[in-house]
């Protein structure tokens, strides 16, 4: 403690003599106990979440805390020198109890704003005309410390918040990639306070990278976190504690409740809107079903290969379900049969422009006009094109055999199937389910 100061003087020279302010604190102090229970009153009538609190919490530990304040202020007016870090601890771990019981910041700190009204007004109440000009001084003093008071009340709050929502969203996080990986997943939940769903339909997501995180006077691990932390909220403002999640700033897997029988579209699509708002980029998505808890792992499997095949396809962003990539599914499975079937191609490559035709003309559904204008030829080029096609591979593009080999083959090709690994599908072929050859 610094030695008390006896006098000082304002800027209108006004001298408050601090022995008359101590003598005035000591004399409301003696009655302590009895301001501290009309504390604890008035919070119970001015702030009503007090007035639902257990009595023998008002009566206890809320009690306890007012006077722990009280003795706290009066000793600042005694002796002139703020509470340190070992005086406020009381207050610090009273404040992380409250919110651990999900008690509202702003009705915490309201008790103590109505703390230092009832102290300011038992101060007034008991001054002597004597010791009305020190009353100044006292509310300067009383401005101060309910100012250091409330930062260490509100800083305390917000540490064992975070703790709590790292300790839950971790314990949630378990809980997901346990049910994925088909683990027993009951006690978890117990644990993390969620009820398991009989059955979850299973997102698996990809976010592109946002402005920020593409912005070079950006910090891009810091972006990644924030695009993160706003998906996760996307989540819980969805559905709150029903979604569960294992996610990083690139994707991840969501789990969404089935809560009726034809419930997935809507809800999918919803939940993948709002991840993209969220994130501030495109997102792909691919979905499967488990309808019930032992389904999970292949639902999960199922929705990891989908969107997979669709990132491969240079899909366009939205949603895809197996119904989607049927035919890449199986082909995508083919092996070494596969890699045989995508060779067709191969002779084509001496003339870039016939890969490129054979695709025009799947995407314009073997229309000769409407191939002819997108490639910019004339349809009697086409026409060339397509016979040099069949002359190369020993496949026609206009019978149905032809049609089912040289769409298989072009479908290899766009997923990387060919003997030398070609690129993704260019925009002005982007793929999307319409667009399926054959």
């Amino acid at each position: 403690m610094t030695p008390p100061i006896t006098e000082e003087a304002d800027e209108n020279g006004h001298r408050t003599d601090m022995r008359r302010l101590n003598a005035l604190a000591m004399r409301v102090a003696s009655r302590l106990d009895l301001l501290a229970g009309r504390m604890v009153d008035a919070f119970v009538v001015e702030i009503p979440l007090y007035a639902h609190l257990p009595r023998e919490q008002l009566e206890g530990e809320i009690l306890q805390i007012c006077r722990h304040n009280l003795r706290l202020f009066f000793g600042v007016l005694s002796e002139n020198e703020l509470p340190g870090e070992q005086e406020l601890l009381a207050v610090r771990r009273s404040a992380a109890r409250r919110a651990e019981e999900h008690v509202p910041l702003e009705m915490v700190l309201a008790a103590y704003r109505v703390g230092s009204k009832l102290g300011w007004e038992a101060l007034c109440a008991e001054a002597r005309p004597e010791e009305r000009e020190d009353l100044l001084e006292a509310a300067q003093l009383m401005i101060t410390y309910t100012q250091v008071v409330t930062s260490a009340v509100a800083a305390a709050y917000l540490e064992e918040r975070q703790a709590i929502h790292d300790e839950d969203r971790e314990a949630r996080r378990r809980l997901a990639e346990a049910l994925l990986a088909g683990m027993p997943a009951h006690q978890l939940a117990e644990r993390a306070g969620h009820p398991l769903a009989a059955g979850y339909h299973v997102l698996a997501v990809r976010a592109e990278s946002s402005v920020d995180e593409r912005d070079e006077e950006v910090e891009s691990a810091v972006a990644a976190r924030r695009k993160l932390r706003r998906m996760e909220q996307s989540l819980f403002d969805d559905a709150g504690h029903e979604v569960l999640s294992v996610l990083a700033p690139g994707g991840g897997m969501v789990l969404l409740p089935i809560t009726g029988r034809d419930d997935r579209e809507s809800r999918v699509e919803a939940t993948v809107a709002r991840l993209a708002k969220a994130a501030d980029a495109s997102v792909l998505a691919a979905v499967a079903s488990g309808a019930d808890l032992a389904e999970l792992p292949s639902a999960a499997a199922e929705a990891e290969h989908v969107l997979q095949l669709a990132g491969r396809l240079n899909a366009a962003p939205g949603t895809y379900t197996l119904d989607d990539v049927l035919l890449e599914y199986v082909l995508a499975s083919a092996g070494q049969v596969g890699r045989r079937l995508a060779d067709v191609l191969l002779p084509l490559e001496s003339g870039p422009e016939l890969v490129q035709t054979l695709a025009a003309w799947f995407d314009s559904d073997f229309h000769r006009r409407r191939t002819a204008a997108a490639l910019h030829i004339h349809p009697n080029t086409l026409d060339y094109r397509l016979t040099r096609i069949c002359e190369l591979t020993g496949f026609s593009a206009g019978t149905g055999r032809g049609v089912l080999v040289l769409g298989a083959a072009l479908t290899l090709r766009a997923l990387g199937r060919s003997h030398n690994e070609s690129p993704q599908l260019s925009d002005e072929h982007r793929w999307s389910p319409e667009k399926r050859p054959g």
